[in-house]
């Protein structure tokens, strides 16, 4: 296997193949297909993706910056396994740029995103209502993806998107084992705080639900 630091002469197309690639395999570590110490085997994932190596090595090197995989050798790359600090600090980065996001949101907020919002947010309650997980964790992750969007900041979407998958499985190993959170009632205070334009009010129940998220997370994978 091929570690991060390799040089590989990429054609025209290889852009688009590594997003499909890094899609794919941020959607397997998040859902758990891929488990913490697994070993990433370019021709395996080629073979399965039905592309060349170069696009899978383009992509092991993306999600060796994100934070997603490790080189424990330049041949051998496996999923990361995340320590309280590694933890710790992803939730640091999830409080300052949510709460800026969310701030930023209610500030640029338009009535159409606000009717695209408010769909997001009955989807979200149909989802509780049917007690499906899945199809609750879909609506959670749409909901939270537009009202990022919201904040016209591409820096800020971009950092988000790099945190994305950490982040998912995180709320995958809390959801198992922990139980959902009330997602559905959270959403709507904040699309009402947003849709009044009362930005602070937006602010503060985005910072609670991320010290919320970082307490049971803690608790739930460290045991403190």
């Amino acid at each position: 296997m091929t570690g991060a630091g390799t040089a590989a002469a990429g054609g025209p197309g290889d852009g688009p193949l590594r997003d499909l690639v890094c899609d794919g395999l941020r959607e397997r570590i998040a859902t758990g297909r891929l488990r913490p110490g697994d070993r990433l085997v370019e021709r395996e994932i080629a073979a399965e993706f039905g592309v060349s190596r170069v696009p899978v090595r383009e992509a092991i090197r993306t999600l060796l910056v994100e934070g997603l995989l490790r080189a424990v050798s330049p041949r051998r790359i496996v999923v990361r396994e995340l320590a309280r600090k590694d933890v710790e600090n992803l939730f640091d980065m999830r409080e300052a740029l949510e709460v800026l996001a969310v701030r930023r949101a209610t500030e640029c907020r338009t009535d159409i995103e606000l009717r695209t919002l408010s769909r997001l947010l009955a989807e979200s309650r149909a989802a509780a209502s049917a007690g499906d997980p899945e199809r609750l964790a879909r609506a959670d992750a749409a909901f939270h993806a537009r009202v990022v969007r919201m904040s016209r900041n591409e820096l800020l979407v971009t950092a988000l998107c790099t945190l994305e998958g950490r982040l998912r499985w995180l709320s995958r190993q809390v959801g198992e084992r922990g139980g959902p959170g009330p997602r559905w009632e959270e959403h709507r205070m904040l699309y009402e705080a947003i849709g009044t334009g009362d930005a602070e009010a937006a602010a503060r129940l985005a910072f609670a639900r991320v010290r919320h998220c970082r307490r049971v997370t803690l608790a739930v994978l460290f045991d403190v």
